[in-house]
């Protein structure tokens, strides 16, 4: 068993009582199961709901509040007893978990970005587990991910994991709504997600989660755009982790689990978190040498600029059809590619050729991962 970096996504329902309160037991169980990894040589990175689970009991509410402010202060009162909870147990086993909150703007800004990774690696080299949550207490839904499945997506491709784990209450995927459909088969492996599967994939059933088996395939689909491979499904025994790592977990495995390249961090970025700043239309020339080349972007095919932009922006480039063909981060100003433009019939022979998107902060834009 070769050594691999995972992300273990725990769901609310798989830390919570019938009544919704966190069940220390099943944190027990889980801190188990991580601890045996850890021992095996494998490096974990922990996504864990249950804030607000674990939180409005405590603080008075008799059943999981529907408002805003309501969520978000059992979150407040929640987070901090999850932690508890975590570091107990964690204690037993002589490891030591550290606490990230992450908002959508920790991942749409750059340098936030960048430091995201950095102390996550860090933190990893050190042996700790990282135990990360949104930050439930001050998010705005406009800003938020959504629920903690993309978000153990997302953090799957930051840190480069080999697998994302996605623990829930149910045993996998099905190629029918078991609820309903008594003839329902289980899938146990796909090596490509279907849209039908996508369509297929419901809402969540659980009164303390937000992301139901729809969520589920959105966020392994995310995941293996991003080169990670995915297994969503359950246990409840210390050793279901290492059963999961060895090909024995009781859930579907998804994706070719073979040591496919992830996707750069900075390409991660640019591709799912940047803002465009301006556009760029291109000529057909310069469209083949980036696509089908893999050349740098240069002044001389682009014909025209949408507006004005400065060197580090992220700027979508469209071809002479008008479809938006990929983005990068821009290596000069528009000022600088008109200038540029403006000087090409002078003898520039002796000068380095000027590089407008270098091919390392470029990325295709692609149609849905999701096959047809």
């Amino acid at each position: 068993m070769s050594r691999q970096r995972l992300v273990i996504k725990i769901g609310s329902s798989s830390l919570t009582t019938r009544q919704g309160a966190l069940s220390i037991e099943k944190v027990k169980m889980f801190v188990t199961a991580i601890s045996k990894l850890k021992k095996a040589g494998h490096e974990v990175i922990v996504i864990s709901s249950g804030a607000v689970a674990a939180g409005f009991s405590a603080i008075g509410y008799p059943t999981r509040p529907v408002t805003i402010a309501g969520k978000q202060a059992a979150a407040a009162v929640g987070q901090g007893l999850l932690m508890q909870a975590y570091i107990e147990q964690f204690a037993s086993h002589n490891l030591i978990p550290a606490q990230l909150l992450l908002t959508r703007q920790d991942f749409s800004d750059e340098i936030r970005y960048g430091n995201a990774y950095s102390t996550l690696t860090e933190l990893l080299k050190r042996g700790a587990i990282p135990i990360i949550n949104e930050n439930d207490s001050t998010s705005i839904e406009e800003l938020t991910f959504g629920d903690n499945d993309m978000l153990s997506a997302l953090v799957s491709g930051l840190v480069h994991a080999n697998t994302l784990c996605i623990m829930t209450d149910v045993n996998g995927l099905y190629d029918a709504n078991p609820q309903i459909n008594p003839e329902a088969k289980k899938i146990y492996y796909l090596p490509q997600l279907t849209a039908d599967l996508l369509a297929l994939a419901g809402e969540s059933n659980s009164k303390v989660g937000t992301g139901g088996m729809k969520s589920k395939v959105s966020a392994a689909q995310t995941a293996l755009t991003l080169g990670v491979n995915v297994f969503i499904g359950k246990g409840n025994y210390p050793e279901m982790l290492l059963d999961i790592v060895e090909g024995k977990g009781d859930g579907t495995y998804i994706g070719t689990f073979t040591h496919e390249q992830v996707m750069p961090t900075t390409k991660q970025w640019i591709a799912l978190h940047s803002t465009i700043t301006s556009y760029l239309t291109i000529d057909q020339g310069a469209e083949q040498a980036i696509r089908s080349r893999g050349k740098s972007l240069l002044p001389v095919g682009i014909v025209s600029i949408d507006a004005p932009f400065t060197k580090g922006n992220v700027i979508g480039v469209k071809n002479l059809s008008g479809h938006l063909i990929g983005k990068g981060k821009a290596n000069m100003s528009s000022d600088e590619l008109l200038n540029l433009q403006n000087k090409q019939n002078e003898d520039t022979s002796k000068l380095k050729q000027p590089v407008v998107i270098h091919r390392n902060d470029w990325v295709p834009e692609t149609k849905e991962k999701i096959k047809k």
